[in-house]
């Protein structure tokens, strides 16, 4: 199925992190009408143990794929002690359906959890069906909304409890 790739951990500011970040930005504005996601992210975030950034290589060694995670804690955007955030899930057009977001979402859940986080919470949009219907089936359920686009009538917020 994802025969020859590989998931590195790699810097948020890395070049292939930023040029699939760019990518993702221009299909949440063709998505959004011309909006890409405005939520402020700094490397410092995805750094161990407090978060992790993930890239997912093929076997040509080209960027397919991304995701990583963040530590939340309590604060006025609706966010809880223990949380870790979804961040950057994203799979380049021609790698889809080969369950790339399925295996890193795995290893995001993963990482969270053995660094103590006890929710994984993220945002997504009405436009993004096919995430939300990975998410719907890795467990998730939809909740309250938090973040930056909390009063955006689009936004979708989903939580998982990591036991």
């Amino acid at each position: 199925m994802s025969h020859g790739i590989n998931l590195r951990p790699v810097p948020y500011d890395h070049p292939d992190a930023v040029k699939l970040n760019d990518q993702v930005q221009l299909e949440y504005q063709e998505r959004y009408d011309g909006e890409g996601d405005a939520t402020f992210l700094d490397p410092a975030m995805f750094l161990r143990p407090s978060g992790l950034y993930l890239l997912a290589y093929d076997a040509a060694g080209s960027p397919i794929a991304s995701g990583g995670w963040r530590s939340q804690e309590k604060n006025d955007e609706g966010y809880s002690d223990g949380d870790a955030e979804l961040k950057r899930m994203y799979v380049i057009p021609q790698a889809r359906g080969l369950g790339l977001a399925r295996r890193i979402l795995a290893a995001l859940e993963s990482d969270a959890r053995e660094a103590g986080r006890t929710r994984m919470v993220l945002e997504t949009g009405d436009q993004q069906p096919e995430a939300i219907g990975l998410y719907l089936s890795s467990g998730y359920t939809m909740s309250a909304k938090f973040g930056h686009y909390r009063f955006h009538d689009s936004s979708r917020c989903m939580t998982k409890p990591l036991p």
